[in-house]
This record gives C-alpha cells, structure tokens and sequence, in this order.
C-alpha cells in the first residue's frame, strides 16, 4: 500500500452494473491513480445476480482499464476503504433525492473514516434515468435491458 497514492472506491451492488455506473467510472480515472470499483455484500439483501457473475461482469467490461481494479467486501465501506488505503469514495447524482441522501452517508463516513473524502460526480443527462433498481424490473419483466447495460454484458 502507497500512502501517497491517491485510490478511490466506488462501492455498489451492480446488480447489475449499468451504463451510468461506467461512465461514472470512465470519469473518475483520469482524477486518481486508482479506482476500486467494489461490490458491497449485504446478507441481508436479495441479489438477482450472483456475487460470481457480478465479479466477472466488472472484470469484463474494465479489463483493459490498467488503473481500475475490482474488489468486493462485507461490513462497513469507510472499513473497506481504511483496508486498502483508500481516502476517497465516488458517488453518483442523478437527482436531487440522491444528493439529499449521499450527502448525510457522505458526512457519516467522513465522521467515522477518518476524514474518508466523497467525490460527486453528477450523472450525464443521458444516464440519469438509469437505476439497478429499474434495470432489474425490466430483467424481471422479461424486458430488453440492453440499451442500458455496457456492452460487454448479456442478459
């Protein structure tokens, strides 16, 4: 672990990842020398997608992205991030809903990290729409989830 290097994580459960979360992360890149893109494990949350499949999922579409590592974790992100040397977190905002919400987890985990710093970037227009939440509905409803999907995953 190198103090000075300056690793970010963006935690989810991306089930499944979407298009908004890797433009989020294409974004992020070119502001820190890492980006851990971090699978949240909740035993009490009921995933459709296997931790397994997510992972390779994550893999798949970031595998030719030399700074962007794949990760996964149980208990608290600010216990996460202590572990690997991360000082950042990376957050989305779709709306202003999201925003009211990130900003008091974000002043949480700045409380109890350790001054853990959350990064906002705000969603493009295009993917604001975009939720995991509505991608697994249409998943669900036998919809086609592709034009909101990357394209390296097949549902």
């Amino acid at each position: 672990m190198n103090p000075s290097q300056r690793i970010c994580v963006f935690p989810g459960s991306f089930d499944p990842i979407t298009s908004g979360h890797v433009d989020l992360v294409k974004r992020a890149i070119p502001l820190f020398d890492k980006v851990v893109v971090a699978i949240g494990i909740n035993s009490k949350k009921k995933y459709l997608f296997d931790l397994d499949k997510r992972i390779s999922w994550l893999e798949e579409v970031f595998k030719d992205y030399t700074t962007v590592e794949i990760g996964s974790f149980e208990g608290l992100t600010v216990n996460y991030c202590k572990g690997i040397g991360a000082r950042y977190l990376l957050r989305g905002l779709r709306n202003a809903s999201d925003f009211d919400y990130e900003k008091t987890i974000s002043q949480l985990n700045h409380i109890i990290g350790d001054n853990l710093e959350t990064v906002f970037l705000i969603s493009r227009p295009e993917f604001s729409h975009i939720s995991s939440t509505i991608v697994r509905e249409i998943i669900t409803g036998n919809g086609d989830a592709g034009p909101f999907l990357p394209k390296e995953i097949s549902i």
